[in-house]
């Protein structure tokens, strides 16, 4: 997602509230409360750990929720965990897998409520240590310094000292998979998100969270968390495809996991995968529909779903697929209820802004200035869309209007709090772009080319400087708008640079390939002229429309 959405998920929509958590006493059968929900599901896998009961019931729903918690879904893992519980009330796993995803994860921080739900649950499975085999007892012993009641302040202390109680359960117990995985990610929980610097450089401790993973896909390559995590891991970093070894694991493993389907486009756009970074999003979607009808009550989830149909509207925007393209854009908005958008909308604000985005990829003007104002609690969307409504009026020439659309732009930009754009996982910079954006567009509308170039290059530095997410803040790169102006005035040399530079950061994508085939014939450069033509046109080969422009707003011969 991105470095800051997970320090603004804490509000109180995601925790679980679990009730039965609230003593330390061993609780009796009738004391642990099953959910209304009873589901075994399909598709989850064959993992399995091997856990301390007489139940296969218990058995059953702990493989379950160890499934659910890999992919990220840690309120179905809970669910499960409880129908766990209900059945083995002596169990000591059952209630270190509720402690374990109560507690914080990579894409969500840990809030008062659930730190107290933790807290018991940890406590209850030291009291039932007597039951727990040796390497049961070194995971609950290392989880119960992870929290604390009442909750600290500052957790720091405490996730540090998780983290080097499980490197010690790994040291331990070195040929356990799930104990590796689970060493990785306490690694990783120290500083979620922030794993490489901008420039794509490891910080502490990021070579060591890799170098266990691969060695953990070394014991057991299937390994459906171990995957996951990998696939984060390197997404940032400067070799994403070491990764696709692990994208290519995840592709089928875990079906009902609209999550898991989705991670490998996280690498797939990165290695200029978009077809193979559809698919998986297709499938994901496919899957989230199922899941819903099964567990409707969501909350968490609806964030990770729209993502999904997030990346899907980009994937096919990068590879020309239009339909597919805005059909998930209109999805993100119809499989989410009012009552989500109403409580959750800040998390995910700027991702809802895809329908604009792919209006403006493919030139739809006038769909752009007839698409309705969103709601009132989206600032950054309602500044986005009035930022796309400037840019359509420029692109049909109708300059009063685009002058009126971005002063309301900016009316729009100023009134978004910083807790807002904060929680969206951004910053100011985001809409500084857009604001260089629109006023570059209006500048190469009226042929000020000069003007428009120098507007473009500084939106595109400022780009460059945007945190690292997935998809990226901004869905059509600065890069295809200026690389176009440059083709535009015969500045050649410049286009090859600029779509070079572009196709560095995401490569084969077909506006890129397009315009650096253009730029190259216009430099002489026949032959690779030729040959990136080609690699264009294979790349296009799904695409809904011929192209020949990188940016619609400029139409090239």
């Amino acid at each position: 997602m991105s470095p800051r959405i997970y320090a603004i998920l804490a509000f109180g929509i995601l925790t679980s509230g679990l009730s039965i958590l609230g003593s330390t006493k061993r609780p009796n059968p009738v004391a642990v409360q099953a959910p209304e929900q009873d589901l075994m599901f399909d598709g989850l896998g064959k993992h399995t750990r091997k856990i301390s009961t007489k139940s296969p019931v218990t058995q059953a729903y702990f493989d379950q929720a160890l499934a659910w918690s890999f992919a990220f879904n840690h309120e179905e893992a809970i669910r499960s965990l409880i129908q766990a519980a209900a059945k083995d009330p002596d169990c000591p796993m059952t209630w270190w897998g509720i402690a374990y995803c109560e507690g914080p994860n990579y894409n969500s921080p840990i809030t008062p409520e659930r730190s107290k739900a933790a807290f018991y649950a940890v406590q209850n499975a030291l009291n039932r240590m007597d039951n727990a085999s040796d390497v049961e007892r070194a995971l609950i012993e290392a989880l119960s310094k992870r929290y604390t009641f009442p909750a600290a302040e500052d957790r720091k202390p405490f996730d540090q000292a998780y983290a080097a109680a499980m490197a010690e359960v790994w040291q331990a117990f070195p040929q356990d998979a799930d104990v590796g995985t689970l060493y990785a990610e306490s690694l990783m929980m120290l500083r979620p998100w922030e794993l490489y610097t901008t420039d794509g450089e490891p910080v502490e401790d990021t070579d060591k969270i890799v170098s266990t993973l691969e060695t953990v896909l070394e014991l057991q390559p299937d390994h459906p968390g171990a995957n996951h995590l990998y696939i984060h891991a390197m997404e940032p970093s400067r070799t994403p495809e070491k990764a696709l070894k692990a994208a290519h694991a995840l592709d089928n493993l875990i079906p009902a996991s609209g999550h898991l389907l989705h991670m490998p486009s996280h690498i797939y756009v990165r290695t200029g995968l978009w077809n193979e970074a559809i698919e998986q999003n297709v499938k994901a979607l496919d899957a989230d529909q199922k899941y819903l009808k099964l567990s409707p009550k969501q909350g968490m989830q609806y964030v990770y779903m729209i993502h999904n149909s997030h990346m899907l509207a980009y994937a096919a925007m990068m590879s020309g697929r239009e339909k597919e393209a805005m059909s998930a854009a209109r999805h993100m908005w119809e499989q989410t209820p009012d009552a989500v958008i109403a409580s959750m909308g800040p998390v995910f604000d700027r991702w809802m802004c895809s329908v604009y985005d792919v209006q403006k990829r493919f030139g739809r003007w006038d769909e752009i200035i007839a698409e309705p104002a969103p709601p009132e609690n989206l600032p950054v969307t309602t500044a986005i869309w009035r930022a796309h409504r400037a840019i359509a009026f420029a692109a049909k020439k109708d300059f009063a209007s685009a002058e009126i659309e971005y002063t309301k732009f900016r009316v729009a930009r100023s009134a978004i709090p910083m807790s807002a754009l904060e929680m969206g996982g951004m910053d100011d910079r985001f809409l500084q772009v857009s604001d260089l954006f629109i006023r570059g567009e209006i500048a190469l509308q009226k042929e000020k080319w000069d003007l428009a170039t120098e507007l473009l290059t500084d939106a595109a530095a400022i780009e460059s400087t945007l945190d690292y997410g997935e998809p990226p803040q901004w869905l059509q790169p600065i890069r295809h708008t200026l690389g176009a102006v440059y083709l535009a005035t015969h500045q050649y040399a410049n286009a090859e640079k600029c779509y070079r530079e572009d196709l560095e950061k995401w490569p084969n994508n077909g506006w890129s390939l397009l315009g650096l085939s253009k730029a190259l014939q216009g430099l002489g450069k026949t032959q690779a002229a030729e040959e990136t033509l080609a690699q264009f046109k294979e790349n296009w080969a799904q695409a809904d429309s011929p192209l020949s422009t990188s940016c619609k707003c400029l139409e090239l011969e």
